[in-house]
């Protein structure tokens, strides 16, 4: 999920590939508040969590890991046209959790995210997993 946009500054997409390796990076530096920051008002996960639920699974995720990893092993970007206020990505990725060097686990997951325009930023709407 590591993206660096070559786009210029009012580029929807680029702006929504920032917003991602910023998820990405909150999460890999385990900083709930950024993460949080990152997820639209009325954020769902798995159709039926809520944003509480999120902040609660990352407390005991990165307090059981000191280290933590996502690798993104490919994605697809679909930004809708104009007035570009949804984007949609899916990807491959792998999600590694670790106290030390050696991760203790590794779990890949197809993920779908569905992201909502507010202003010039990205707000994660609907995240979903398999």
């Amino acid at each position: 999920m590591a993206w660096l946009p070559a786009c210029g500054r009012d580029d929807p997409r680029a702006r929504l590939e920032v917003s991602v390796g910023r998820l990405q990076g909150a999460l890999e530096a385990r900083d709930v508040s950024a993460v949080m920051d990152l997820l639209h008002d009325r954020f769902r996960a798995q159709g039926d969590q809520d944003a509480r639920w999120a902040r609660q699974t990352m407390m005991v995720m990165f307090q059981r890991y000191a280290r933590v990893n996502v690798v993104s092993l490919g994605q697809r970007i679909e930004v809708d046209p104009a007035p570009s206020l949804t984007g949609t990505i899916e990807a491959q990725v792998m999600v590694t959790g670790a106290h030390d060097l050696i991760p203790e686990r590794a779990t890949p997951y197809t993920v779908r995210m569905q992201w909502r325009r507010e202003g010039q930023d990205w707000k994660l709407y609907d995240l979903r997993w398999e």
